[in-house]
């Protein structure tokens, strides 16, 4: 881009598009995942210093046509963001200088009004498309605003967001207690042509926090037809050339202040002439801390250095949770569960969150209770139930199905359940309702008439029968200890521990170090 023949010339005009999401709360620098040669790699990577230097450099390079979004879960999975409530974060963010910024799907977590005071201090425009004022369980005004458009470089851009009509489901219900959520079909259209015919825009964003199996589906559907791009967030992939759907190229630019999403396009007479992707890692090696943000980092985290710098044991093995199938963090969540309440089966929801934690030249890592928090980022009480084995194997096919269903609006989350006490094997290009091809509990064949215990976090709002989304659950009841305690109790008795990956969930269709819901296709987690 720099050697455009066409901007040297003062034909065209050039616009930078920096993308950020799915921080979760990580301020500081810390060790991240690479799946290179064949196996993992990890190097040092983020942190809000860091990223501030890389966003600086861009703007010296293009003054007058950089703009910079976030597009959400940016105050919520990490243990300064936890016990602030979100609070530490509109001073780096007004310090950043955000250009726009959207809501994710957790930023619901600590209940509309928080929502509204926090993200309403960036210091920047909000963008949502899909989120209104619940008014008696109907549709009331906007929340944010539907729509924003800005000239840049005489290039006039506008966007539109969505955040995951789903949120409600996908969390405790009671976190988005009066906000209501529309699918993104009911108004793009409306709004694209708006942008389009009366605000005159050449290019079109859909800023989107949905995932990216949905965000490709929802490229391609003809009431998106107008938009140029769609800057996607949610399941932290690392899309490092833009995948192509009907309408509209996708884009994801990873998770936790790791990556920056660049994209530089070329215009002239309103149309793009040429274009360019990156997604750049924040390394450590390359980019200096900013030292003004640096100040302002420690200054918010003052208060609650203490208590979250606490060391509650070691560990050998790196923790990852980066894995479809099984990872070694979550398998580590389960074991304690398991040690705890000793039920047939211990689960725990699939995620991405939380960045990696290596051992150092001292063969450990120190697991603080901020980590904690980055691996358990909501401390839910624990949860017990009974449940025929008929059940559990109705359940697995339904988590599968959330998982590698054919139909992408189908899919829930993105990554297989995990579980202590229960082996299964599956083949994950099978239909719905015959991918299970085994389930063991405690070594043995799954028995459709016995009656199992399976333990897992309490999630509000659930009916008296639901458990981790499993229905026709009995005697369920919640502990008196919760997730945390747990944890903490169980590191103080073993530490160090030495999780890995053991074969809990296999498929034959699959390794287990499957990175991506998208097998075969040309997009690769790396």
């Amino acid at each position: 881009m720099e050697k455009s023949r066409t901007v040297a010339e003062g034909k065209a005009k050039r616009i930078t598009i920096l993308q950020t999401t799915d921080i979760h709360g990580q301020l500081d620098t810390h060790d991240e995942f690479f799946w290179e040669g064949g196996k993992p790699v990890f190097r040092k990577a983020g942190g809000f210093a860091r990223i501030k230097t890389l966003v600086e450099d861009v703007r010296k390079e293009n003054p007058s046509g950089t703009f910079v979004i976030d597009t959400g879960d940016c105050f919520q999975g990490s243990g300064w963001v936890a016990l602030s409530k979100g609070e530490v974060m509109p001073p780096l963010m007004q310090q950043m200088r955000y250009d726009l910024v959207l809501p994710g799907n957790w930023e619901v977590v600590y209940g509309k009004d928080q929502l509204l005071k926090v993200i309403g201090a960036y210091g920047a425009p909000v963008l949502c498309t899909n989120m209104f004022h619940d008014e008696d369980g109907g549709r009331g005004n906007q929340m944010f605003e539907p729509y924003y458009t800005k000239n840049l470089n005489g290039i006039k851009i506008g966007f539109i967001g969505f955040n995951d009509p789903s949120v409600p489901i996908r969390q405790d219900p009671a976190y988005s207690v009066g906000i209501y959520f529309t699918e993104p079909e009911v108004n793009t259209a409306k709004y694209i042509k708006r942008l389009r015919e009366q605000e005159g825009c050449d290019v079109i964003f859909t800023a989107t926090h949905m995932g990216m199996t949905k965000q490709i589906g929802l490229a391609s559907q003809p009431y998106m037809e107008g938009v140029d791009y769609v800057l996607g967030a949610d399941t932290h992939e690392r899309i490092r050339e833009p995948i192509e759907g009907e309408y509209a190229m996708v884009t994801e630019p990873g998770a936790f202040g790791s990556f920056v999403g660049r994209l530089d396009l070329v215009m002239e007479n309103g149309q793009i002439k040429e274009r360019s992707y990156e997604l750049i890692e924040v390394s450590a090696d390359r980019y200096e801390e900013d030292q003004e943000m640096k100040r302002q980092v420690s200054r918010v985290q003052k208060p609650y250095r203490k208590e979250l710098d606490r060391v509650l044991g070691q560990t050998t093995n790196p923790l990852v949770r980066y894995y479809i199938l099984e990872t070694p963090m979550d398998n580590l969540i389960t074991d304690v569960l398991y040690d705890k309440v000793k039920p047939d089966v211990a689960l725990s929801n699939g995620f991405r969150f939380c960045p990696p934690l290596v051992p150092d030249s001292s063969g450990k890592a120190n697991i603080t209770k901020e980590y904690l928090w980055s691996m358990l980022p909501v401390d839910a009480l624990v949860r017990i139930g009974e449940v025929e084995g008929s059940i559990i194997q109705k359940w697995m096919e339904q988590e599968l199905n959330n998982v590698f269903a054919t139909n992408f609006s189908e899919r829930f989350g993105g990554w297989v359940i995990r579980m202590k006490g229960m082996e299964v094997n599956f083949t994950a290009g099978k239909p719905m309702g015959e991918r299970v091809n085994s389930i063991k509990i405690g070594g043995e064949p799954l028995d459709l008439e016995r009656v199992y215990t399976v333990a897992a976090c309490e999630r509000g709002g659930d009916p008296p029968d639901v458990l981790c989304r499993m229905k026709g659950v009995r005697n369920r009841r919640d502990m008196e200890f919760s997730l945390h305690d747990v944890f903490e109790e169980y590191l103080a008795k073993n530490t160090p521990v030495a999780p890995r990956l053991e074969g809990r969930v296999t498929a034959t269709d699959l390794p287990q170090t499957v990175l991506t819901q998208l097998p075969g296709t040309s997009y690769e987690f790396r």
